[in-house]
């Protein structure tokens, strides 16, 4: 398919700093958009899973807060991972913005975000929902299967089917399906995560930020859809 995008697809825009917050089910595919958008925009991708691993293996007090919940298994508390990210945000490469990738998670969090960039003279610049169907959130979260021999080999029944049903094209191994990825599991998850999100949505439709794409064309399409929807922010919009 042959792009209609501009050159640069935020020529023209406000030279605000850009906070971008990616919002999407699991299996939406929002981690590859937030990567794909990070590399087309020159901003920062920031992963609050990456963030997290960051500061596990530092050696600062924050690290030490952040270690003592994760070796715990509970959650880290809304505070520590604020203030991880406002660390981040600080950084030099976020000076223009950056793509926030798997934070806030909840509408707490959303306003804790809002306050903190508030405190900087800036805000949300834009909310990207990244809208699957819970159908096909099923059939690519279910679909997957692992190498027995190799856990880096990866396939999936539908996207990505192994060349022998069951056994791995690399090695010749059996494949395996994760707990996690059975479909029991799957849909425990979901029913999980998915209300704290609708909130989310909510919270950034009312602050009028929010942008929704569909998901389910293929990862380029999704790209395009995205930078369009930014490139209808405009000076005083």
């Amino acid at each position: 398919m042959t792009s209609t995008l501009p050159a640069d697809p935020l020529a023209g825009l406000a030279a605000e700093r850009r906070i971008i917050v990616m919002i999407g089910a699991p299996g939406a595919g929002k981690g590859t958009q937030a990567e794909r958008l990070a590399a087309a925009l020159d901003l920062p991708h920031v992963s609050t899973g990456e963030l997290f691993r960051q500061a596990l293996h530092g050696h600062d007090p924050l690290g030490a807060k952040v270690g003592k919940y994760v070796e715990s298994g509970a959650l880290v508390p809304d505070a520590i991972v604020v203030e991880i990210v406002a660390q981040r945000l600080a950084q030099p490469d976020a000076a223009a913005g950056a793509i926030l990738d798997g934070f806030p998670r909840t509408v707490g969090q959303a306003v804790a975000l809002d306050e903190m960039l508030a405190r900087a003279g800036t805000s949300v610049w834009a909310a990207l929902y990244v809208e699957v169907a819970s159908d096909l959130l099923m059939e690519r979260l279910t679909g997957r299967r692992i190498c027995t021999a190799d856990d880096q080999h990866i396939f999936h029944v539908a996207a990505r089917p192994p060349r022998k049903d069951g056994l791995c094209d690399v090695c010749g191994a059996e494949l395996f399906q994760r707990e996690d990825d059975r479909p029991e599991t799957v849909r425990s998850r979901l029913e999980t995560q998915l209300p704290p999100m609708y909130e989310i949505i909510d919270h950034y439709a009312e602050d009028g930020v929010l942008y929704s794409v569909r998901g389910d064309n293929p990862a380029e399409e999704v790209t395009e859809d995205l930078l369009r929807a930014l490139a209808t922010i405009r000076v005083g919009a």
